[in-house]
């Protein structure tokens, strides 16, 4: 809904024009519209495991062309065609690159984030996560990395990318304001300035201690700064005042200090979330004196800000619940979007991209009639055009259902159950899927891992435990239960279907990763009566081992990243004498069931060690475990083959020691 971060009425109906588009599209990209029919068979676990065939499909700003990201086998490439004449341009192939997202800079340049593992020249520690920006012009197919570091004489400016790129268009040129680094002997946040027309880059800014990022107006100038600095936990926002940056806000803050989201839905005023009476809020700080008013009125349920393409100004926003909604400000265009909502009755409609005007837009589909498919909206032809599917081989999704359950303190826990297909909902095989995060939420749009697992034949039981980030409440209601309620909210949802009589309690296994994968582990070791087998992909096991690891990252033992375990775990860091209780490893006497550890050796949020600790410790105690490495992946299971064969041998394991037949 913005800008590249490093930090988301139409009639429709078959006409000759709809037709060509999608036959087009069918020869030059074997992207056909998907058939309508659903799928009598289960899908591949490859359909699944591969990278989208279709994504990151965005829109110029004159709506005048459409670029995308298209997997082809082992081949992917950053694609740009025309929306008049359905011509295919130049592209840039991308096979080896862990893509994160495109932007239209412009009509003519595009923006390729990527990110990679490494350590850079210069730098000690262990290997990060860094994200690098490439600049492709799509009329003479030249590309280029941003910030070029030649261009910089006498300091040595890295060629990254630390936050939230900015595009301004000033005099008939088009410019970047890119958050980089720069070394001189020590890393330091700077503001780039990079023409587009002449590739000419400048150092704007140097960034002060705990410097996160800036505001740059639409002339180019820089109106706003925001700090935090992680010694004395004391956040600034700095506003500009007769041409120099002057502090106008400042406080102390553990966790969630003020965020400048950008501007607001006016060129005077910026947007600021921040915490008020234990609520997170949105404001507007006016540039004219940095006051703050009260919360904006019908922004309360607003997870981010939908920004306006070209001025990235703030016109509305997404609202979380079982799918995403949208909310605009401008009457118009809210009008435009509900009647766009009433053309897909039953279906999904998650908004892409859009036009600078808002009268082109892409959107993407998800239900029983068109499946998973992008669309092309065109208000003023009244037409709806298929872009093309999301997965090859994958016309018809799962059904997902909302279902609540009361844990056993009678909190409310919503999950979404995803069902076999082809099986009456009885009896069946379960499989436990908590998210990540734990700060994060499940909803019911597809989700690839789920749906995977369902297909092979096993119920898919993805519950919004408490900590997840349903509202602020519920959030708080997870403090201090990691592997507490936190994880008895797993077993009680196991519990509330064997009595509904859908889940077979016989034949239960969890599965998990990142904070699900710790959930994993957890179930076998400190929940371990609901359960036959446990798959933990990048999970922790060693709860000291990994708190001790993220004060050595942070080289601080009370790093903002330290302080948010703290707060779920409910310890003081790694040498508290509760952290052993919670500590899977601690606990592996107490394991009978079989454990499948899956773990990506480029994983830099939770570290390869974690598993192999967790799988030396089974071992010596003559416990059922198997270890897989994915070589070359991080956390997040970027690339298609590393992610495919985690599936393998989790459905393999699954198959097993919890079969579905």
């Amino acid at each position: 809904m913005a800008a590249l971060d490093t930090r988301r009425r139409a009639p429709g109906g078959s006409t000759p024009a709809r037709r060509q588009w999608a036959a087009r599209l069918a020869g030059l990209l074997t992207l056909a519209a998907l058939s309508c029919a659903p799928a009598i068979e289960a899908a591949p676990l490859e359909v699944y495991g591969r990278l989208p065939r279709l994504e990151n499909v965005a829109l110029s700003p004159d709506g005048s062309r459409i670029a995308f990201v298209k997997t082809e086998g082992n081949t992917r490439l950053v694609a740009v065609m025309s929306v008049a004449d359905h011509s295919m341009m130049r592209g840039v192939r991308v096979t080896d690159t862990k893509l994160r997202g495109i932007q239209w800079a412009d009509n003519d340049h595009l923006l390729i984030l990527a990110s990679t593992t490494t350590v850079p020249f210069g730098f000690l520690g262990d290997n990060s996560e860094w994200f690098q920006m490439q600049v492709y012009d799509v009329r003479s197919g030249a590309n280029y990395q941003i910030p070029e570091a030649d261009n910089f004489d006498k300091v040595d400016v890295l060629n990254v990318v630390v936050g939230r790129v900015m595009v301004r268009h000033i005099r008939n040129h088009t410019v970047l304001f890119v958050p980089g680094l720069q070394y001189m002997g020590e890393a330091a946040r700077v503001l780039i300035k990079v023409d587009l027309d002449t590739r000419d880059s400048t150092i704007m800014r140097v960034g002060r201690v705990g410097t996160l990022g800036w505001v740059v107006d639409e002339a180019g100038e820089v109106q706003a700064e925001e700090t935090y600095a992680e010694k004395d936990r004391r956040w600034s926002i700095f506003l500009r005042r007769n041409s120099r940056l002057q502090e106008v806000a400042s406080g102390h803050e553990d966790l969630e200090f003020p965020e400048l989201l950008g501007w607001g839905p006016t060129p005077d005023t910026l947007l600021v979330q921040m915490m008020e009476n234990g609520e997170r809020v949105w404001k507007l700080m006016p540039l004219k004196d940095g006051s703050m008013g009260p919360p904006m009125a019908g922004t309360e349920t607003l997870s981010e800000p939908i920004e306006h393409p070209l001025t990235n100004r703030m016109i509305g926003g997404v609202r979380p619940g079982d799918t995403e909604e949208y909310v605009f400000f401008e009457p118009a265009l809210q009008d435009s979007w509900n009647a766009l909502l009433h053309t897909f009755p039953g279906e999904r409609v998650l908004f892409e991209s859009a036009s600078a005007d808002f009268r082109k837009m892409i959107v993407r589909l998800e239900g029983p009639k068109h499946g998973l498919i992008y669309e092309l909206i065109d208000l003023d032809a009244h037409r709806a055009s298929p872009l093309g599917g999301l997965y090859a081989g994958l016309t018809q999704p799962l059904e997902v259902r909302r279902v609540n359950y009361t844990a056993g303190d009678d909190l409310t826990i919503p999950a979404y159950l995803t069902l076999p297909r082809g099986k009456a909902p009885r009896n069946l095989p379960l499989i436990v899927l908590p998210h990540g995060g734990p700060a994060a939420r499940d909803n019911a749009d597809f989700d690839w891992w789920s749906q995977a697992l369902a297909d092979q034949g096993y119920a898919v039981l993805r519950p919004n435990y408490r900590g997840s980030t349903l509202d602020r409440k519920f959030l708080e209601a997870g403090y201090g239960q990691w592997g507490r309620k936190m994880q008895t909210d797993l077993s009680d949802g196991v519990r509330y279907l064997v009595k509904e009589g859908i889940a077979d309690p016989a034949r239960v296994c969890i599965v998990g990763a990142s904070y699900g994968g710790y959930a994993a582990l957890a179930g076998a070791a400190l929940d371990p009566g609901a359960y036959r087998c446990a798959v933990a992909v990048a999970g922790v096991a060693d709860i000291k081992r990994m708190l001790t690891w993220v004060n050595e990252q942070h080289r601080s033992k009370q790093s903002w990243a330290q302080r948010y375990w703290d707060r779920f775990m409910g310890v003081t860091g790694p040498n508290d004498s509760a952290v052993e209780a919670i500590s899977p490893i601690s606990h592996v006497g107490s394991i009978t069931m079989p454990v499948l550890l899956i773990h990506g050796k480029d994983d830099t949020v939770v570290p390869f060690e974690q598993s192999q600790l967790m799988y030396d410790a089974l071992k010596r105690a003559r416990k059922d475990v198997q270890l897989v490495t994915l070589k070359h992946e991080d956390h997040w299971l970027s690339r298609s083959e590393t992610r495919l064969q985690m599936l393998e041998s989790s459905v393999a394991f699954l198959r097993a020691h919890n079969p579905p037949d």
